[in-house]
């Protein structure tokens, strides 16, 4: 894919990242832990009924240089077993409220390090799931891992219990690229995961995880990464963006002394392994992910059925609306954003006393509702269709063209630089539009502005 110099610098700016619509940081006090249980109850009459849940682990073994997430160092076991108590009790709480009959059809395991505690916890969590809830014979449950911690005992202990999908965050194959960022290598050759996870259960999945925009990293090495990581042939590729955001995460300053690949440099790198992984017959997925011609993602794009939450890209099949557990932790429910405290000691305290620990959410209106359905459908499936999503809303078109920020001035500034096509009754998004789907999708939300400090740079 060639980009021409003057479109980076043209669409280079702030924009959301719109992992949720409104993004998070909309989210306001709005929604309190009273209210929550009466949401849940609520969500049970809302389409999708079956079930997502997020967990959260937050720690890790060191804090890595580029981390955006929150994270916290783990600092003792005792602090470890009293969070992981306090969160079965969150999700013993939120089961009081969910209806049994409607399917867990997808659990991931986020952080922080998920695998940075003991296996047996993460298995005892699971059990609860399973003991509360009725999980699907299909459903895809996943885990972040941090390949400097695993080895074969942790790998069947979590294949025991029925983990499925494993994302292994390799960031970089590069040890002084590791270095650089405070991460260590992988303790075992990732083809040997790869091999123990596929010898224990063939239908398992397996992720490969890649951040560009690092310090020492540049188009040359990066290739030489992809080409290593497209010769494990794992099931998914993903190559994140590294996104800078020192007035959000103060260690990112550190990489700043360190040096960052300038714009032009890190967009060398996304397309020059963009086109190492497309000729090794990986299809690209959305922003960052790419997969086999046979995966589920791929036949859900091809039938524009591709959705995503903030755990990342998934099928209409797996997607249900998303109950969050931990701190930090954001429901994704039909009508509403529910996140948790981000204060361990809070989040313990809470639940202790028998509430659920909310500190800020936001009610989704049905105006939001219509925006969303839009920029999901641009996100995912790179094509919008305005009959197909007012009937699917049933909203009159002129309704829902009224409620979104439709300029056709810069639809048509969009169109003759070659990032879409306008259609008689909607767009599709081309191939150099994939790169900036994320400004073609704030064409479509009132409430964008531009703000330095608000989002990071869509490149």
């Amino acid at each position: 894919m060639n980009i021409a110099p003057y479109l980076l610098e043209k669409y280079n700016v702030p924009v959301p990242r719109y992992t949720s619509y409104p993004p998070a940081n909309h989210f306001d006090e709005q929604v309190t832990g009273g209210e929550m249980p009466e949401l849940i109850r609520s969500s049970n009459n809302w389409a999708p009924d079956h079930i997502g849940f997020y967990i959260h682990i937050p720690f890790c073994r060191k804090i890595c240089f580029y981390c955006g997430c929150n994270a916290c160092t783990l600092k003792s076991t005792g602090e470890v077993t009293q969070y992981t108590e306090a969160l079965k009790q969150e999700i013993r709480l939120v089961a009081k409220a969910l209806n049994r009959s409607r399917k867990v059809t997808q659990i991931h395991f986020g952080g922080g390090t998920p695998n940075s505690i003991p296996a047996e916890m993460l298995e005892e969590i699971v059990r609860l799931i399973r003991l509360e809830f009725s999980v699907s014979e299909a459903a895809e449950i996943a885990i972040e891992t941090n390949p400097a911690y695993l080895d074969e005992a942790y790998l069947e202990t979590l294949l025991g219990v029925g983990f499925n999908r494993f994302s292994f965050g390799i960031q970089d194959f590069d040890p002084q690229v590791l270095r650089n960022v405070n991460r260590e290598p992988s303790k075992l050759p990732v083809e040997q995961l790869i091999a123990m996870v596929k010898k224990e259960n063939d239908q398992a999945a397996v992720n490969l995880d890649f951040i560009y925009g690092l310090p020492g990293q540049d188009k040359t090495t990066f290739v030489r990464t992809m080409e290593q990581a497209i010769a494990l042939q794992p099931d998914r590729l993903v190559t994140f963006s590294y996104a800078h955001v020192p007035w959000l995460k103060k260690h990112q300053q550190i990489l700043e002394k360190k040096g960052l690949p300038g714009p032009a440099e890190k967009t060398a790198m996304f397309l020059s392994g963009y086109d190492a992984l497309v000729s090794a017959g990986y299809k690209p997925i959305g922003l960052d992910h790419f997969v086999k011609p046979q995966d589920d993602l791929f036949q859900a794009l091809e039938n524009k059925q591709l959705h995503r939450n903030f755990q990342g890209y998934c099928t209409r099949k797996t997607t249900g609306q998303v109950y969050a557990f931990g701190i930090t932790a954001i429901s994704q429910l039909e009508k509403a954003y529910i996140q948790n405290t981000k204060s361990i000691d809070t989040y313990v305290e809470q639940l202790s006393q028998g509430n659920l620990p909310v500190e800020k959410g936001i009610r989704v209106s049905a105006e939001q509702v219509v925006i969303r359905e839009v920029i999901t459908r641009l996100m995912c499936n790179r094509e919008l269709d305005w009959n197909l999503v007012s009937g699917e809303l049933q909203v009159d078109l002129p309704e829902l063209k009224g409620i979104l920020n439709d300029d056709p001035k810069q639809l048509a500034e969009m169109e003759a630089d070659g990032l879409l096509h306008r259609t008689e009754h909607g767009l599709t998004v081309t191939e150099t539009g994939s790169l900036f789907i994320r400004n073609i999708a704030a064409l479509f939300d009132p409430a964008y502005r531009q703000q330095v400090n608000k989002y990071s740079k869509s490149l």
